[in-house]
């Protein structure tokens, strides 16, 4: 294909336009300047196209050629993802490192994947075999923990003429495929896929399964379903990384898929240094052997957040694609709906709200709806979720990202800066969150943990509301203006909050915890509410029941691990039934 050569005319921070670019497409990537600078065609007016640059234009000036590639931004796709930490634009920034030092340079490019790695290929398919696009054809162990599956790319359907068993470059010709208009298809392990095009599916399905994630108030309270979407909006310093990091490490997902989208780069480098050290509860390897981290930091050109939303979720639906429950999470898109607002300004468009770009809601809604359950073309149900974090100036979740993105999403996790500051892990505020998925996964819960678990939920929420109302009045009245069994359940609450819902990511058990374990945590917490309201009406006090030594027991529960839970399950609740019967008025019954 000939490549389109046109002339900057105009230089506007990371926005180019360049003339004589008539024969280019929108949202081709084309070379700008001497630097040869990535950039990508986000508007056409006749001959005039304009670029937006993913690395910085200073020095760049009129005159100089921009180049088109007559392709659009895409990202390659083979073995060698997995562990890998990328760039915005997909370049692998170890190799970067090696190539340019400490700093790197502009213009610069790599390879998404290695030229020289040899990787093993095992066939599952024979010549003569017809194959529907999407396909398996089969497989390279990728890691320890991935096995990666060659499939054929969307767009290419055919029979099977060769195909080989052996050891393979990634541009090596593995088999061919013989098309229907009769031209022949080499089949290599890659394959380019472009970045703001939704890979295709079978069907969408309806979600069913929670995504467990070992957070307590998350998995209790206000679950997240595999394929579903979540925002995790917050104030600076309330923990949205945090969570983000703790989904990450304990999802219940066989990919995760990690972005960094305009953030700070210690926060990255955290993810850099503790990912490789964490031992996965499901293989015993190393957590980067399942994981694949886009670090786009804030010190980059804003146009690049764009481009790492897109590159992230592409990827994930690539090992979705495969068969794998995938698990994204992006850190923060409020950063890439700033560098939107950047580009409508420099494009001149007319603002919306905050001068956001009037289709930020529509930008959103595209990137949060290719998350879901599916089946894959090659008849696999599987399912990518989508967590996005949202920084909102001050926790002001009235601003138009924040609400934007509450329009698209199911599961709303709210992080209180007063929670955080009172150092409550995670600070997801029970009162503001919600979750729209728990109708359709509720029956999993009350068949796979127990018949009790919505109840229990049920409740748990009930005396945490009653709770925030019962303090108003003691704001007024004082505490001892409220009956005795007002005041148990403020009690229990507090229990709750403290035992429950309070949880050390820092802790070698604490930081997950198993749905079985939650359900025995929540029942033994009702127990002794349930107990206590009883008594009290037979005249035990407050202070008598709040100060049973049976209650640190609860409290310590959830240091236990999952070997000696239910042993001492059993004895904390046997426990809590003779201290709380010994305080009823006549005795030790």
């Amino acid at each position: 294909m000939t490549q389109t050569k046109g002339t900057i005319v105009k230089v506007s921070g990371p926005l180019i336009v360049a003339k004589n670019m008539k024969n280019t497409n929108l949202f081709d990537i084309v070379r700008v300047g001497n630097l040869g600078l990535i950039g990508e065609i986000i508007e056409m007016h006749g001959d005039k196209a304009s670029i937006q640059v993913y690395e910085e234009t200073s020095g760049v000036g009129p005159g100089e050629s921009v180049v088109s590639t007559n392709y659009p931004l895409s990202i390659e796709l083979g073995p060698g993802l997995v562990g890998g930490i990328y760039d915005g634009i997909g370049r692998p920034l170890t190799l970067l490192r090696e190539k340019a030092g400490e700093r790197l340079t502009r213009g610069i490019s790599a390879p998404t994947l290695s030229r020289e790695k040899v990787w093993e290929f095992w066939p599952s398919v024979e010549a003569g075999d017809n194959l529907e696009a999407g396909a398996i054809v089969g497989s390279v162990q990728e890691t320890s923990a991935i096995v990666h599956y060659i499939m054929l790319p969307p767009n290419i359907s055919g029979k099977v003429t060769e195909i080989s068993q052996g050891s393979f470059k990634i541009d090596d010709a593995i088999g061919k495929i013989q098309l229907e208009n009769g031209s022949e298809y080499s089949l290599t392990l890659n394959q380019r896929s472009p970045v703001r095009k939704q890979r295709p599916v079978k069907e969408k399905l309806p979600p069913n399964t929670p995504l467990v994630t070992g957070q307590r108030v998350i998995d209790s309270l206000f679950p997240i379903a595999k394929g579903g979407v979540a925002a995790v909006p917050g104030p600076f310093g309330s923990g949205k990384t945090i969570v983000q990091h703790q989904l990450a490490k304990w999802a219940d997902a066989d990919i995760i898929v990690y972005i960094g989208c305009g953030e700070r780069g210690n926060e990255m480098t955290d993810v850099l240094n503790e990912f490789p050290e964490i031992q996965d509860p499901k293989t015993g390897k190393t957590l980067m052997e399942r994981t694949v981290l886009i670090a786009n930091t804030s010190d980059m050109p804003v146009a690049a957040r764009e481009a790492s939303v897109y590159t992230g979720i592409t990827i994930a639906e690539y090992f979705r694609d495969m068969g794998y429950s995938v698990a994204l999470m992006a850190d923060s898109t409020s950063r890439w709906a700033e560098a939107l607002r950047e580009m409508s300004g420099r494009l001149q468009e007319m603002p919306g709200e905050e001068g956001y770009p009037a289709y930020l809601g529509s930008r959103l809604a595209e990137f949060y709806e290719r998350a879901g359950r599916v089946l894959t073309l090659n008849g696999k149900e599987t399912a990518l979720s989508v967590i996005g974090a949202v920084s909102p100036p001050g926790g002001d979740i009235s601003e138009p990202v924040s609400q934007a993105t509450l329009r698209i999403v199911k599961v709303f996790w709210n992080l209180d800066s007063q929670l955080a500051y009172k150092r409550h892990f995670p600070a997801i505020n029970w009162l503001k969150s919600y979750s729209l998925y728990w109708d359709k996964i509720k029956d999993w819960f009350d068949e796979n943990i127990s018949s009790n678990w919505s109840a229990l939920r049920a409740k748990i929420l009930e005396l945490l509301q009653e709770e925030a109302k019962l303090e108003e009045i003691v704001k007024l009245v004082g505490i001892n203006a409220i009956s005795s069994t007002d005041r148990m359940k403020m009690e229990a609450a507090k229990c709750i909050r403290e035992d429950f819902l309070h949880q050390n990511a820092f802790h070698k058990v604490d930081t997950y915890t198993s749905l079985k374990k939650q359900f025995l945590m929540m029942s033994l917490i009702l127990k002794y509410f349930d107990l206590a309201t009883e008594v009290i009406s037979r005249g035990a006090t407050i202070s008598e029941i709040a100060s049973v030594p049976v209650k640190e027991q609860i409290g310590r529960f959830k240091y236990f691990s999952d070997d000696e839970i239910d042993k001492k399950y059993k004895e904390i609740s046997t426990q809590i039934e003779i201290e709380i019967g010994k305080l009823a008025k006549g005795g030790d019954e």
